[in-house]
C-alpha cells in the first residue's frame, strides 16, 4: 500500500512539475509575442503619422492652388499687385 501511495505522490509531483514547465514556456512565448506586437504597433503608428504629415502638406498645397485660382477668376488684387502699384505711384 505504501508503494502505491508513493507512486501516486511521484505521479502527482511529476505532473505538477510538467505543468509548471509548460506554464513557464508559454509565459516566455506570450512575453515574446507581446513584445513583437508592441513593436509592430509602434511601427504602424509611426507610418500612419508620417503618411498623415505627407497628406497634410499635399492638402495644404492643393488648397493654396485652389485659392490662387479663385483669386485669379474673381480678378482680386494680390499683395504683389498692391506693392507694384505703390512703387508705380511713388515713382510718378
Amino acid at each position: 500500500m505504501d508503494n502505491k501511495l508513493e507512486q501516486l505522490f511521484y505521479i502527482a509531483l511529476g505532473g505538477a512539475l510538467s505543468v509548471k514547465e509548460k506554464l513557464e514556456n508559454n509565459s516566455e512565448e506570450v512575453k515574446k509575442w507581446q513584445s513583437e506586437a508592441e513593436a509592430n504597433a509602434r511601427a504602424f503608428l509611426d507610418e500612419l503619422s508620417q503618411r498623415g504629415a505627407q497628406e497634410k502638406d499635399q492638402v495644404k498645397d492643393l488648397l493654396r492652388e485652389q485659392i490662387k485660382e479663385v483669386i485669379n477668376e474673381l480678378g482680386l488684387v494680390t499683395r504683389v499687385d498692391l506693392e507694384e502699384l505703390k512703387k508705380d505711384l511713388k515713382t510718378k
